[in-house]
């Protein structure tokens, strides 16, 4: 490996003996660094985690050790790694090992109701009689039926075994007539608030669960995962984000068990990249009486905790989201006039909401609908009326159905509106032609409103409702195709600086951790993606298609093709 002296020798450079070790200078390519002049380098300089020096070669040669190793980038481009604003980490792990992938296309292969039993028939065959079945990731509008499995569905596939299947979106679930029996559901169960058990014309639960009051009746029989299956996963789902060039994953929604978990597999050398925790918000309510302690050791920086995460709505697809207006395509078993429903009730997310201000935490609540973003918003302001604090920095999750008004309250108020922007390719179309209507899919995930009032804004996948793929959600926010190729709401599509900054600066920001991470910048940690091809100079639609040739976190090297 050529010296950084030798690989500046024809520009004439005298490296001091005297400047600081390096322990690797990066060059031969292109360095976009998403600094706030967005500024373009040809140089890094990495000393132990952190960035050393950043700018020409002539710059970076003045600043270090003659000795230090030279990785020539071969005419790739360099980025900030990619920050996954808004998911499930590791859930996307534990679906590999331990889950029937029930995905339709482009994601699976599941096309109808035989191919999902077909899949579901092959586990529950090597699987003892009694021990439960898992599956996840089926689409009601991709399956040929257009419609949910049933009980009855899932009895066809067993009944020696409690069968339970979750929808793509999370918000809802599936259970076979077992399942149902050994969690005492009946005709006689009443739907909870926030939930519901949908039901044939008889009166009995088909086994369609709507949300977590619902759905946690069932699931919370199943057998908790262990500490080792729960390191496997980490280390799976880490490994599989590091090829897509994620340098900081985020578990949102997290149980009381999940930092101390994730703490365990960075200890044991099994987590590959940075983690950030979000509690669960009823986690944070125990936090606050001293009932849970949700804390990572102060001196490392792979796993931090961060915002509470709360709901206010469900799913637009899976007409839980709760709008204002009614969906355009009216549910067959809703009157009419339908819109969806909360989640919680306002006063009550308030008061949660406005104990958790309080106590200085910073806030995601997920709202996809915007009758869920008034609540959310109605919230947040009543806690900081009642606790004012400056630069709280919280977030609606998702804000898929912002109106302009919506933003302009954000922007005042400091919130930021997190898009899953991915929508517009997985379920453009439908949201078109189903859920929405042409006027309002139009305008879903509104990025491009965003960047009209400056204000900062962050993209995510929501990982495991769709894959990790940083590039996929830039190419969705530059192009805006459905997976039927149509574009949706050209006016909201935003540039592909806009996009990057939205995985990268943006997301660093949202989470507090700017002065560490998505600019290469001096100083900040190592954290690192080189991709084949410049972002900003090849033509947009195929975005999707640069490919990731090495993921560095704290400097070592976490991925490489």
């Amino acid at each position: 490996m050529l010296t950084v002296r030798t690989a500046f020798m024809l520009l004439g450079l005298a490296c001091s003996q005297a400047a600081p070790a390096a322990d690797v200078v990066y060059h031969g390519g292109t360095i976009i660094t998403l600094d706030s002049a967005d500024t373009v380098a040809s140089a890094v300089a990495v000393r132990g985690e952190r960035i050393l020096a950043v700018g020409s070669r002539a710059e970076v040669a003045a600043a270090v050790n003659p000795d230090a190793r030279a990785v020539d980038l071969q005419g790739a481009t360099m980025l900030p790694g990619f920050i996954d604003a808004h998911g499930h980490f590791p859930s996307s792990g534990l679906l590999e090992r331990h889950f029937v992938d029930l995905n339709s296309p482009p994601i699976g292969t599941v096309r109808d109701m035989t191919d999902l039993r077909a899949k579901l028939r092959e586990r529950s065959e090597g699987t003892p009689a009694g021990e439960w079945i898992r599956g996840r990731g089926y689409d009601d509008t991709l399956l040929v039926e257009g419609r949910h499995p049933t009980r009855q569905d899932l009895d066809r596939v067993s009944t020696e075994h409690p069968i339970l299947i979750g929808h793509i979106s999370g918000h809802l679930s599936v259970a076979n007539t077992l399942a149902l029996k050994l969690a005492g559901i009946s005709k006689q169960t009443f739907d909870p608030a926030g939930g519901r058990f949908r039901r044939d014309a008889a009166g009995e639960p088909n086994g369609v669960m709507e949300e977590g009051a619902a759905m946690n009746q069932v699931s919370r029989l199943l057998p908790a995962f262990s500490e080792a299956d729960m390191v496997d996963a980490i280390e799976t789902a880490g490994r599989r984000y590091a090829e897509v060039g994620v340098t900081t994953a985020q578990t949102g929604a997290a149980g009381p068990q999940a930092a101390a978990q994730t703490v365990a597999a960075f200890k044991a050398g099994r987590l590959p990249i940075r983690v950030q925790i979000w509690p669960v918000i009823q986690v944070a309510m125990l936090m606050l009486d001293d009932k849970v302690d949700v804390t990572v050791p102060p001196d490392q920086n792979r796993v931090t905790v961060g915002a509470v995460k709360g709901f206010a709505d469900g799913s637009i697809q899976g007409y839980t989201g709760y709008l204002t207006q009614p969906y355009h395509v009216q549910p067959a078993d809703r009157g009419p006039g339908y819109r969806g429903y909360p989640t919680i009730d306002r006063d009550q997310l308030t008061a949660m909401v406005k104990r958790v201000h309080a106590a200085g935490y910073q806030l995601a609540i997920h709202g996809n609908g915007d009758a869920a973003i008034d609540n959310v918003l109605f919230a947040l302001a009543a806690a900081q009326e009642a606790q004012p604090r400056a630069d709280a920095r919280h977030i609606v999750i998702h804000a898929q159905m912002a109106r302009e008004d919506q933003l302009d309250t954000m922007a005042k108020m400091g919130v930021i509106p997190s898009f899953f922007n991915l929508h517009t390719f997985y379920w453009g179309d439908r949201h078109r032609d189903i859920f929405m209507g042409p006027a309002r899919a139009a305008r879903m995930s509104p990025a491009r409103s965003a960047v009209k009032r400056s204000m900062p804004f962050t993209l995510h996948a929501d990982t495991p409702v769709v894959p990790m793929s940083p590039m996929k959600i830039v190419w969705a926010a530059v192009n805006r195709l459905t997976s039927s190729g149509k574009v949706i709401g050209p006016d909201q599509r935003i540039s592909v600086l806009d996009a990057l900054k939205g995985i990268t600066r943006h997301a660093a920001w949202q989470g507090f951790e700017e002065q560490d991470k998505g600019t290469i910048e001096v100083g900040k940690l190592a954290d690192l993606v080189v991709l084949d091809r410049n972002p900003l100079r090849v033509p947009p639609a195929t975005l999707d298609t640069i490919q990731v040739l090495r993921t560095i976190v704290g400097g070592e090297t976490a991925y490489s093709r």
